[in-house]
């Protein structure tokens, strides 16, 4: 043991163990019923893997039928036990959403057992109906039709282009639903859908000779309103009752579409479809609250050269708003992004993304809408990566990355579906369907510690972690460290507090040090 450790700290570690050790030998044996495809694993593949992995899909090959899974079933079983399959970024222990595609628990364990007992068929005849490619719309009778000009991709390396398409409103409209409908799914990875009311789009195009014009980031227009999300699998995004985007008449509908690495001759034609109305509506505006222009409290948005780097967004509510959706965004070199609300002494979890992948960025839609009051505040925090150990540094050796719209350079935003509060939007529940049980799911970090109460008012901070902290530091926002020391242990191995005193009310970084030798940095914000 080591003799940096507090004396309470390793009497209670050893008593630890020792129960442990103890009662590790009367867990009992449970023998587990057959899994098979037909019964078990079919369902859930159906039901969460072949809107892309099928025939035809986004995919690089389908996981329709017993054969088909049968020949990745130890692949199938790898990427689902490290939640990178299916594609969901949000940590679903920070919140829960609408429409998740996440696996139970129970499910992983299944894939899991299926693959290490020689992949069982099972009675065929009680396997579920086998899935076809989606081919029709969800929206019956838009307002609106709008297809691109066909586009034959040919690149070696992902490509973001954009599509310019008139409207053609001579008045004004909301917006009630969008729904995109990919042209060929299986070279169409996202899109990304702009309403803008500038000429840049169409002169970008027209200076492009191909049909549109590259783009990465955003549209290369100040104007772009963002106005809709389309990833593989993601539902068309129906407006809640009484609540639409306003259209200016006479703009466009910008279509970014991203087409993945080592794509040749395959053609595209993607299409939107807009319901509209000419009604008047509430006015619900997806804006970026957490941003790196004006709402960073260390800005601006740097990163040297083989740094890592946070930064902290603060965005004050002048009025109660309505949340009814976030999206996250970041480029090739962030980490981690994480948004949250602070009331007082309540913290509000928003969104969290802790191993942040640009290749799949998507609309989170609330369950319930969150109601977010005048005098809270909107909290940001965001991570980079930009050294050499980072495999996605679009730049090697590393060098310094400021904030823009290009491939190599960086953003910070998490957008969000709002609208000013009126009663009864709390009551506007989305999704009604019993969420899956998680509870061993392990998000990838390398310790779980819970700090409180965050925010705080006071000089003491409690924390709760499952390794034993020995050594903590406090930075401010320049990433300046303003205090460091031992926590305060009490007679329990896994609680500890830190002596806060003389630190200035402010946002800052806590770095924790555990007695493994891993650390861990969390955001704490002292009232």
């Amino acid at each position: 043991m080591s003799k940096n450790i507090p004396t309470k700290f390793s009497n209670a570690f050893r008593f630890a163990i020792l129960t442990l050790l103890a009662t590790s030998y009367s867990a009992p044996t449970i023998k587990a019923q057959t899994v098979t495809w037909a019964e078990n694993i079919a369902p859930i593949l159906y039901n969460n893997c072949t809107q892309c992995h099928i025939d035809g899909g986004i995919a690089p090959f389908s996981l329709v039928g017993y054969n088909k899974a049968k020949a990745y079933a130890s692949s199938i079983a790898a990427s689902t036990q490290k939640r990178t399959m299916p594609p969901w970024p949000a940590d679903p222990k920070y919140r829960r959403y609408a429409h998740e595609r996440i696996l139970s628990t129970e499910e992983i364990e299944q894939i899991s057992n299926w693959a290490k007992n020689n992949t069982p068929e099972g009675d065929i005849s009680k396997a579920p109906k086998e899935p076809k490619p989606n081919t029709g719309t969800t929206i019956t009778q838009p307002t609106l039709r709008l297809k691109m000009p066909n586009y034959t991709v040919n690149t070696s390396s992902d490509e973001y282009r954009c599509f310019v398409l008139p409207t053609g409103f001579t008045t004004d409209q909301f917006l009630t639903a969008i729904e995109v409908v990919p042209g060929n799914p299986k070279v169409v990875h996202h899109v990304l859908v702009f309403h803008d009311t500038s000429s840049i789009p169409a002169k970008q195009d027209q200076a492009d000779p191909k049909p549109g014009y590259l783009s990465f980031g955003g549209t290369g227009s100040p104007t772009s309103q963002l106005i809709g999300i389309y990833v593989p699998g993601q539902e068309p995004y129906q407006f809640p009752d009484g609540l639409g985007a306003k259209l200016m008449k006479g703009g466009n509908i910008v279509l970014q579409v991203h087409y993945p690495s080592y794509v040749q001759n395959e053609l595209d034609s993607t299409k939107v479809l807009l319901k509209t109305t000419t009604q008047t509506l509430r006015n619900m505006i997806i804006a970026p609250a957490v941003n790196h222009t004006n709402s960073l409290q260390n800005g601006p948005l740097y990163i040297p050269a083989d740094q890592t780097k946070t930064f902290i967004s603060k965005f004050p509510l002048n009025n109660t708003v309505t949340v009814f959706a976030v999206a996250p965004h970041m480029h090739l070199v962030g980490k981690t992004i994480k948004a949250f609300n602070v009331n007082g002494k309540d913290t509000t979890p928003i969104v969290s993304i802790p191993n942040w992948d640009f290749h799949w960025q998507r609309t989170y839609i609330m369950r319930q809408p969150l109601i977010f009051v005048k005098g809270s505040t909107i909290w940001g925090e965001g991570l980079y990566d930009n050294t050499a150990q980072n495999p996605n540094n679009p730049n090697s050796p590393p060098e310094a990355i400021s904030a823009g719209e290009g491939t190599k350079d960086e953003m910070m935003l998490v957008y969000f579906w709002i609208a000013g509060y009126v009663p009864g939007d709390e009551n506007k529940i989305v999704d009604f369907t019993p969420l899956k049980n998680i509870s061993k799911v392990a998000i990838q970090q390398k310790n779980w510690v819970k700090i409180y109460p965050n925010p705080t008012q006071g000089d003491r901070v409690s924390l709760d972690s499952q390794n034993p902290c020995v050594a903590f530091t406090l930075y401010d926002t320049t990433g300046r460290a303003i205090k460091t020391g031992l926590p305060l242990y009490n007679n329990q191995l896994s609680s500890s507090s830190i002596n806060a005193e003389g630190v200035s009310n402010g946002c800052y970084q806590l770095s924790l040090q555990f007695a493994n030798g891993q650390h861990q940095v969390q955001t704490w914000i002292k009232q």
